[in-house]
């Protein structure tokens, strides 16, 4: 599972249950955003017992990939059965206040900083 744009990768290690985010995701709206959403979606569906959101090297993501990201995590929390982990980097200014959103959203999240 893989989606690749100009500047943005996005990919699903199976071994690991991760979830591989980077460039910069500035696609405009929901449409854009599908086939992304339709990864996460398809690891839902698999439900491992945890699922890594590495986000250390996705140097921007914009308003509309922020809201994908909090739908993605409300699906978890409503699974039950899963658990999420995102890590982030300290050295990204946007991943900062956006992540820790995430967490209010799903409390059992584990965020952890490079």
């Amino acid at each position: 599972m893989e989606v690749k744009g100009d500047d943005y990768k996005v990919w699903y290690d199976d071994i690991t249950n991760t979830v591989h985010c980077q460039g910069s995701l500035r696609l405009a709206g929901t449409e854009e955003y599908a086939p992304f959403v339709q990864i996460l979606e398809q690891i839902i569906e698999l439900s491992p017992l945890l699922i890594t959101l590495n986000l250390e090297q996705l140097e921007f993501l914009n308003s509309s990939g922020i809201n994908v990201l909090s739908k993605f995590v409300i699906k978890v929390r409503q699974k039950e059965t899963i658990g999420i982990m995102v890590k982030g980097s300290e050295l990204i200014p946007w991943q900062g206040k956006s992540l820790k959103n995430l967490q209010r959203l799903m409390p059992s999240l584990k965020l952890e900083w490079s």
